[in-house]
């Protein structure tokens, strides 16, 4: 059984078979920008000459954030273990794109640097296994443009004071939303104001899968 593999296009596609070559490959998913859309075409027709099963999936506005998207897709559907993502392949932005979000879903990555593959260190966020569900609620109570008070918060969430400022501040032990960087905050006429970071807007926009302990 061989690995389903994520690929941004760009003008690099010669990679994207080195690759192949030293990992046993049973579906390509490509990752591709209107701008490099006729290349993708391109290497999925060279693809059937492999019987590989390749699927097309355009990005368009944000890249970060429908790469980002689209890597929450694709963790939903295969089993992370059988994922691997080859970042050589694609322009500058799709490139450190596609490794960023390889890195926060904690996936298999690797480099090509001739004709050689260079396999990458699989990183995982320490927050994937810290946020509690107190502190996701949180967050999903948590404006995304503007400053809010947390006394407000607190009411909405019927949460007390101290316990909100817990999960935002951290202890010596645990971090909090501030420190993992979730929020960005304020003080108004000595009052804590918080609203989201734009790491929080896309762990909330479901952009990266998340791992809840208790």
């Amino acid at each position: 059984m061989g690995y389903i593999l994520i690929a941004p296009v760009g003008e690099n596609s010669k990679a994207l078979f080195i690759g192949m070559k030293e990992f046993p490959t049973e579906r390509v998913i490509l990752l591709t920008t209107k701008e490099y859309f006729k290349e993708a075409k391109k290497v999925s027709e060279k693809l059937k000459d492999f019987t590989i099963k390749t699927e097309i999936r355009e990005i368009d506005g944000n890249i970060l954030e429908t790469i980002f998207k689209e890597f929450a897709n694709i963790c939903s559907i295969y089993d992370n273990d059988n994922l691997i993502v080859n970042v050589a392949t694609g322009n500058h932005s799709t490139t450190c794109a596609t490794l960023s979000a390889a890195y926060a879903n904690g996936l298999k990555a690797f480099d090509v640097m001739g004709d050689m593959t260079v396999m990458l260190p699989i990183l995982k966020l320490s927050y994937y296994h810290e946020l509690s569900n107190n502190k996701m609620d949180i967050l999903k109570s948590v404006d995304e443009n503007n400053f809010q008070p947390i006394n407000k918060i607190s009411k909405k969430l019927s949460m007390s004071i101290s316990l909100l400022s817990y999960h935002i501040n951290g202890n010596d032990k645990y971090k909090g939303l501030k420190d993992h960087r979730l929020i960005e905050t304020k003080l108004v006429n000595k009052n804590l104001h918080i609203k989201l970071s734009s790491m929080g807007k896309l762990l909330l926009k479901g952009y990266i899968k998340q791992k809840i302990s208790e």
